[in-house]
């Protein structure tokens, strides 16, 4: 028999994170941890209120399936226990985790990967002011690539101020719904003008139908549009791209079958996280392997991260240690 322990962590971030959708100073998160005889298996999910999830109702939700889990439910069985979202990911990354500790073989040998390389992921500025998101860009303009949030149209001025602070930068703008589709269609070619290389959900989910048949200047990538496998036939007709999130897939066994289908309709991938620690990032590095667009900047937005964490050189991420995960 297996054991299981949860429980509930906060994160101090080490500055105010604002989105289109409001602002947050902390990181709550979620842990689940699979005791075997000598080995534990750990992972860590964020409940995420836009999609209706609370830390006591993720709680509830793995208290739920408790006993199936003790008693020996593995990651398969775990897909049709929970639906996707933050409960099944802190239990499938914890299931992942358990059998490379349990086999000796890493985490990525089992998805089928020979190895993990390092990955270069963004560096996320926050909604503000121009003046502060250059500010911002300015302190980090030698990373390569720079993710800036957006709440609506008349934050061109604001890319605007980032561009000139990081020339070099790539840019990735992520709009969280907050656009309308006329104001897409006069703020992209602005965009593209900044050679902004993506524009992440520019449109409220449930509204974005109108993109198809549009030819965007800007390369447009969903993310709140797409949570699993169920939504991706839409997403393909709306968009180029499709940002992969282990929260939203509920773990990464459906992550990493999403990137595989999504590669054969032809689709680009972005690999990106929640305001997390080191332990949600080191699942996702394996779904990152090879992709152009990596977001798993999590832990560099707090005051400090867990221990053993990711070790980070500038942008570049290493593969985690065994003792972190995986």
């Amino acid at each position: 028999m297996a054991a299981l322990a949860i429980r509930a962590e906060r994160w101090p971030l080490a500055a105010v994170f604002v989105i289109a959708r409001g602002a947050k100073t902390e990181a709550e998160v979620v842990v689940a941890e699979i005791a075997e005889g000598p080995y534990r298996g750990r992972g860590e999910a964020v409940p995420y209120a836009h999609y209706g999830e609370t830390v006591e109702g993720v709680l509830d939700q793995i208290e739920c399936v408790r006993r199936k889990v003790e008693a020996g439910a593995g990651r398969a069985t775990l897909q049709g226990l929970l639906p996707p979202g933050a409960a099944r990911n802190a239990l499938d990354c914890a299931l992942w985790d358990l059998e490379a500790k349990r086999s000796g073989v890493r985490a990525w040998t089992l998805a089928g990967r020979t190895r993990l390389d390092p990955v270069k992921t963004c560096f996320t500025i926050s909604l503000g002011p121009p003046g502060d998101m250059a500010e911002a860009a300015r302190a980090n303009a030698r990373r390569p690539m720079l993710k800036l949030k957006i709440g609506g149209p008349d934050d061109l001025d604001a890319v605007v101020a980032v561009r000139a602070a990081a020339p070099r930068a790539r840019l990735i703008v992520d709009a969280n719904e907050a656009l309308s589709f006329d104001e897409l269609r006069r703020l992209a070619p602005e965009l593209a003008r900044l050679d902004v290389k993506l524009l992440e959900q520019p449109l409220p989910a449930a509204e974005d139908a109108v993109l198809e048949g549009y030819e965007s200047p800007v390369p447009l990538c969903a993310d709140e549009s797409l949570h699993t496998r169920a939504e991706l036939a839409a997403c393909a007709r709306r968009y180029g791209r499709v940002n992969i999130k282990l929260d939203k897939t509920g773990g990464l066994t459906e992550a990493l079958a999403l990137a595989a289908e999504a590669r054969a309709m032809g689709l680009g991938l972005m690999v990106g996280c929640m305001v997390a620690t080191s332990l949600a990032m080191a699942p996702a590095l394996i779904l990152a392997q090879g992709v152009e667009f990596v977001d798993l900047d999590g832990p560099l937005l707090l005051t400090r991260d867990r221990e053993p964490g990711l070790a980070f050189i500038g942008s570049v991420i290493e593969p985690p240690s065994p003792d972190l995960w995986g």
